[in-house]
């Protein structure tokens, strides 16, 4: 039998490593674009290699799981994750960069899933599924706002290549750890092997979707490829959905597909998606820096109290107000008030910064922090063990999902992303539209 804590540590950290990489590299990409007199073009590949490859491969990453063993999955994605992470450390040219992110992405996408597969196979529905669950989202929302002040240190005190080469012994640590869970593991997870035709064609269907999601409206890319990318993708995934239909194998399992709490707490994880994966951070950094005129370093501190307020409440608020009000309400109250921070953001953009930005943004990280949680419970609560990590695939792939078609429909409605109003505006109507999906839950969730 594994040990909780241990497990919890080794979900975390490996959920820390992937969220906090991705927050550091980003900001870094100006000092990586000089140094290897990258374009703008071509630096803008090596935040979209890793989205792309992370999010094309999540389904299929996810299954991973259930056909090797959780413990053997993550840690296989975490070997990948840190090969790579060396290749763009060392890297002398900007293609071997992108080629590295590419890489990354295809780690974190296999050991993204086992993290919570850990935590949902290993802690039993109740107070302490929802307690662990409270501290891998605290840890994954950590990750982000830390990678955002950490980014600037390290490349100021070093150079853009520690940005990817402190990524080695951090993962060398957690592999370390993820061997001693596999021991006692066990025969629990299932042995059917991912047939192949199914992998491929999930893998081109996400990729082609997230593509163009992710490029539509880019000035630099011409109309013709994301429009291309998502029919081509759109193409694939109806062929993917005819062949799993005959499939002995399926990728999404019945179990997976036909669980209501599943299917409509993914459906409103999509949707709050829309605001919290990458909309409002972006929209947000612009209105800081091209409005206020704030420099980067007073970005991501203004970004703590968004942060830590999403911390705070699901670490000290969510478990207790779960077990009284359940997964369900908790969800909906969460987003009705995180809605009224993206109002209020919407609504009022030229007041002093505490009352137009900073208490906005707190009411925001309040109800993000309440519903976050429960929505993870929902998309993943009373699937079989041998089917966890499918479940947990679906519920990442529906965020990746989720976050570039929120980018992407706000973009589309915004002249530039400093008059982003109309952004915030939009979130609202997501944050609503997951309020009331969540109404479709059944109650006793």
């Amino acid at each position: 039998m594994m040990r909780p804590r241990l497990v919890l540590w080794v979900a975390c950290a490996t959920q820390l490593l992937i969220v906090l990489d991705v927050s550091v590299v980003n900001i870094a990409l100006p000092s990586i674009g000089s140094d290897l007199a990258m374009s703008a073009a071509a630096g803008s590949w090596v935040a979209l290699a890793y989205g792309v490859a992370f999010g094309g491969a999540l389904l299929v990453g996810a299954r991973v799981a259930d056909s090797v063993g959780v413990s053997r999955a993550l840690g296989g994605g975490v070997i990948v994750f840190v090969v790579a992470s060396m290749i763009g450390g060392l890297a002398m040219d900007g293609a071997w960069v992108v080629i590295a992110r590419a890489g990354q992405g295809l780690g974190a996408a296999i050991a993204s899933p086992a993290t919570l597969t850990l935590i949902t196979t290993t802690f039993a529905e109740g107070p302490g599924r929802t307690r662990a669950i409270s501290i891998w989202t605290a840890v994954s929302v950590a990750g982000g706002g830390v990678g955002n002040v950490l980014s600037g240190v390290i490349v100021e005190v070093a150079t853009w290549r520690a940005v990817f080469l402190i990524n080695v012994p951090v993962g060398a640590a957690i592999l370390f750890a993820a061997r001693t869970l596999s021991r006692h593991e066990g025969k629990t997870a299932s042995r059917g092997a991912i047939e192949p035709i199914a992998a491929v064609l999930a893998i081109a269907a996400s990729v082609g979707m997230i593509y163009g999601l992710s490029t539509f409206g880019d000035p630099a890319v011409p109309w013709s490829w994301p429009a291309g990318a998502l029919a081509g993708g759109v193409l694939l995934l109806a062929v993917l959905v005819r062949q799993q239909r005959r499939s002995l194998r399926p990728l999404l399992p019945s179990d997976v597909l036909r669980s209501r709490s599943v299917a409509v707490g993914n459906v409103a994880i999509l949707l709050s998606a829309g605001c919290f994966q990458v909309a409002i951070w972006y929209f947000l950094t612009y209105r800081m820096q091209g409005q206020l005129g704030m420099s980067p370093l007073a970005t991501a501190l203004a970004f703590l109290p968004l942060t830590v307020s999403i911390i705070v409440v699901n670490l000290w608020c969510v478990p207790a107000l779960a077990s009284r009000l359940g997964a369900r309400t908790l969800a909906m109250v969460g987003a009705t008030i995180a809605a009224a921070g993206t109002a209020w953001l919407a609504y009022d953009s030229s007041g002093g910064l505490v009352v137009a930005l900073i208490t906005p943004m707190l009411v925001v990280g309040i109800g993000g922090g309440l519903m976050n949680t429960p929505l993870a419970m929902l998309a993943t609560g009373g699937v079989s063990r041998e089917n966890a990590g499918a479940a947990s695939g679906a519920m990442n792939t529906a965020k990746q999902f989720g976050g570039a078609t929120g980018l992407a429909v706000a973009s589309a409605f915004v002249a530039t992303p400093v008059a982003g109003g109309a952004a915030f505006a939009l979130m609202t109507g997501f944050l609503l539209a997951a309020a009331l999906v969540a109404l479709a839950v059944p109650r006793e969730s």
